[in-house]
Formats: C-alpha cells, sequence, structure tokens
C-alpha cells in the first residue's frame, strides 16, 4: 500500500511527531509538508521521505505568526492536487484534511480538531491585543465553514481517543473510529528516584504548566521538602510560546524549579527515569503521551481529571487524577511518604502500556481502516 502523510510542519518534537514518524516507518511512506526543520523534530524523519511543498502566500508575512502559518497552511492544502501514485491520504494536523478538496481516498488521523478554534477559543483570545482579536475572530469563522465542507467528504476519520471522537462528533457532525497511538516503551525504563517531580510537555498556554507551578509550591510550603520540580518540553519560536514561557518563570520565582526547553529524546527519557513521579495538567487533552511515557518509565502519574488521561490512567492504580491543584499538592506528598505505593503503580503502569498501548495494537486497526479506504487495484 502506498501511503502519503499530509502534516502542515515538521519542526518540533511532540507526541503528534512520533506518531507520524511510526506510521512513515510501518509504510515507507512520503510525507508532504509545509515546514522541516530537521534539527527541531525527531532525528528519525532524516531517514524518511519528505516532500516541502506549497507556495508563499501574499500578504501573509504582514500577519501575525499564528494567522500567518494558518492562512499558508489552510491556502496550500485546499489547493494541492497530489500527482504522485498513492492508494491513501494520511493528514494529521489541521488544516492538513483540507488536502480533501482536491484529492480522493482520504484517511483522516485526527489528533484533534483545531482547539483554539473551538473549545480553547476564548482561553487563546484572552492571550491576544484588541487588533489580533479582530483577525483571529474573522479567521477562525472562515475556518469553520471550510473545514466543516471539507471534512463531510472525507472517506475516513481515526480518532486518537474517545475525547477527540467526541469533538468530531460535536464540531463536524462526522463519525470516527477510535484508534490510541502506541508507544515505543522499550525506550523507556526505571532508573531510580532523585527526588524530583517532573511534567515534560510543550510551553503552550493549554499544557498549563501553571497548575503544576502552583500544585508544587503549596506542596513545598506544607511539607518543606527537598524535591523539586523539572519542566521540559519543546519551546518553539512562535511569540505567544515565548511569553508564555516568561509568564511561567514569573510565576516560579525563587522556588526549586527549572526549566529546560528543547531537552534531546535521551535527556527526556532520562528525566522520566530519575523522577519521583510525573504529573500532567494540560487542559482536557485530546489523548496525552506524556502519561504513558511516564507509566513506560514505571513512574506514578499525577494527572487531572479530564481529557484523554482519563482513559489511560487508572486512577489510583497506575497514578491518581486529580481535580485541584492542591489534590496534586496531596497526591505529590502521598506518593513521597509512601514510596512502596509508589513503586507499585509504577510496575502496574508499565505493565498497562506493554498490554494495551504497543504499535503493533494499533496498526493492527489502522492497516484496516487504510484499507478499507484504498484505491482498488
Amino acid at each position: 500500500m502506498k501511503l502519503l502523510i499530509i502534516q502542515p510542519y515538521l519542526n518540533i518534537k511532540g507526541g503528534v511527531e512520533r506518531v507520524i514518524l511510526e506510521i512513515a516507518k510501518h509504510y515507507d511512506a512520503t510525507i508532504y509538508t509545509t515546514e522541516y526543520d530537521k534539527a527541531a523534530t525527531f532525528e528519525g524523519f532524516k531517514d524518511t521521505d519528505i516532500k516541502i511543498v506549497g507556495k508563499d502566500v501574499p500578504l501573509a508575512d504582514r500577519l501575525p505568526y499564528r494567522a500567518s502559518q494558518g492562512l499558508r497552511y489552510g491556502y496550500n492544502f485546499y489547493n494541492l492536487k497530489i500527482k504522485d501514485d498513492y492508494d491513501v491520504a494520511n493528514p494529521h494536523i489541521s488544516p492538513s484534511e483540507w488536502i480533501r478538496h482536491k484529492n480522493e481516498h482520504v484517511l483522516w488521523y485526527c489528533h484533534t480538531p483545531p482547539r483554539e478554534v473551538y473549545d480553547l477559543y476564548a482561553v487563546r483570545m484572552m492571550q491576544r491585543s484588541y487588533k489580533e482579536k479582530m483577525l483571529y475572530a474573522a479567521m477562525t469563522g472562515a475556518y469553520k465553514i471550510v473545514a466543516k465542507n471539507i471534512v463531510k467528504n472525507i472517506e475516513e476519520v481515526a480518532a486518537n481517543s474517545q475525547v477527540t471522537r467526541q469533538r468530531i462528533k460535536k464540531y463536524y457532525s462526522k463519525e470516527s473510529t477510535v484508534i490510541n497511538p502506541g508507544i515505543d516503551y522499550e525506550r523507556f525504563s526505571e532508573g531510580g528516584d532523585d527526588k524530583y517531580f517532573v511534567y515534560p510537555s510543550r510551553f503552550v498556554v493549554n499544557k498549563r504548566q501553571e497548575y503544576v507551578i502552583n500544585a508544587f509550591k503549596e506542596y513545598v510550603k506544607k511539607t518543606k521538602s527537598n524535591h523539586s520540580l523539572i519542566l521540559a518540553g519543546t519551546l518553539s519560536k512562535d511569540p505567544e510560546h515565548i511569553r508564555y514561557m516568561q509568564r511561567l518563570k514569573n510565576l516560579a520565582g525563587s522556588a526549586k524549579i527549572r526549566f529546560m526547553p528543547n531537552p534531546s529524546d535521551k535527556k527526556l527519557a532520562e528525566l522520566y527515569s530519575r523522577s519521583t513521579a510525573v504529573l500532567f495538567a494540560a487542559i482536557n487533552e485530546d489523548f496525552g503521551i506524556v502519561p504513558l511515557e511516564g507509566m513506560a518509565s514505571s513512574k506514578p502519574v499525577i494527572s487531572v481529571n479530564e481529557g484523554g488521561p482519563t482513559e489511560t490512567i487508572l486512577n489510583r492504580k497506575t497514578g491518581f487524577l486529580v481535580n485541584s491543584y492542591s489534590e496534586m499538592a496531596e497526591r505529590m506528598q502521598q506518593v513521597v511518604d509512601n514510596p512502596s505505593m509508589a513503586k507499585r503503580m509504577g510496575k502496574a503502569g508499565r505493565n498497562r502500556i506493554i498490554s494495551h498501548y504497543s504499535w503493533q495494537s494499533f496498526f493492527y486497526e489502522f492497516d484496516r481502516l487504510a484499507k478499507s479506504v484504498a484505491k482498488a487495484d
């Protein structure tokens, strides 16, 4: 089967890029993208066939960074007619699914409908100036109209979680099949406890690092603990993300909190391995690779009780699901005070990953769906 992967950008390290890389390797797929920075994303992409597609859009460079991105991505995928021979076109991050406008046999693996257009629209707008709000309001309105008309014609849609499936149904009136991403659990291991908590995630507002900072500061205030907190993850050149990072640093103040932007894969695995527990606080996350990587590292995961983690974490068995940062602080203390419990949770988490989230399981379902979309011989 000749599969083409469609993705707006390959310039960060995240859960989406992990999935795309695994699919590309499995099918020996060609990747169509408008942006590729081999130094900023996973090294494995160097061994894949990547084609840079698309054209510059007039006046786009005069717009704010994210608006410029969105306009270029949407314009290029909406107008792209694939000339290469293929059986299945497999778009990922929106608006790559707009490839369906001029092409057929599309299997969209939806990681989530764009959240700043839908469920996080108000949160993102709070960060913008009045002029930016006017611009983004107009652009998101146009996006919704175009997107709904395109998605209804897509042959098959796969969702990475039940949360995403529900969003697809709500915003596009489209049914989808849930296929959870896999994880290369052999990359992760348990390496002891160096007395720190870690939250590995991109520095963007919806990852809500301030939640974890507040929880940690409350934990230290109550316990006088010598534990530290490490916040690690991709920091892009987006001005909104850079401003957000600065706000986090201001909030952290003099507390024992370390920021580690853009760690290597090896360093990230080490951070998991030597931590006391893994924290997670993203706003209604669509799926969440971080809790899986934490469990694969045999660490208890303390996560907010919302979104994808409610599907992957077994509360009180592989970690804790919490409803406030005060409760997160309490669970941090519980894990520190009960190392035998933490070890049991870590072992249960590792076993859960091996039995439920292998790439073999992922491709069993993905192959079936791809074959149903593929061109007939």
